[in-house]
């Protein structure tokens, strides 16, 4: 499975799960560290946790490894290492209060948009 067709399942598992404001972004000229982002955000703790739960549970069912998760305990902004992708999941307050896309704004970004 290729990077951008990862990048679409990880976004369409989140919408899944009513995620709200889902950005991805062109992290590749930007850092070593990985080549995209995808960035989205909830209205609580749990509905966090339910969007990682099924990122994680779909792309695992097409066998994507994950590299690491932290946060998940606190459910405030839990990431998700892909490798190649890195997921942030946000509650709304804590997204906003670190603005990814602000402090990485040289990143082309793409909003997510259903099929």
């Amino acid at each position: 499975m290729h990077t951008e067709e990862i990048g679409r399942l990880a976004c369409r598992a989140a919408a899944d799960k009513k995620a709200r404001d889902i950005v991805t972004m062109d992290m590749r000229q930007v850092m070593t560290a990985t080549d995209y982002f995808i960035i989205c955000s909830a209205n609580t703790s749990t509905q966090v946790r339910a969007i990682v739960d099924n990122i994680e549970e779909k792309l695992a069912e097409q066998a994507v490894p994950l590299s690491h998760k932290e946060g998940y305990q606190e459910s405030e902004w839990v990431l998700l290492d892909y490798g190649d992708i890195v997921v942030h999941v946000f509650r709304q307050e804590a997204r906003e209060y670190y603005a990814l896309e602000r402090l990485w704004g040289d990143a082309p970004l793409t909003a997510y948009e259903e099929a």
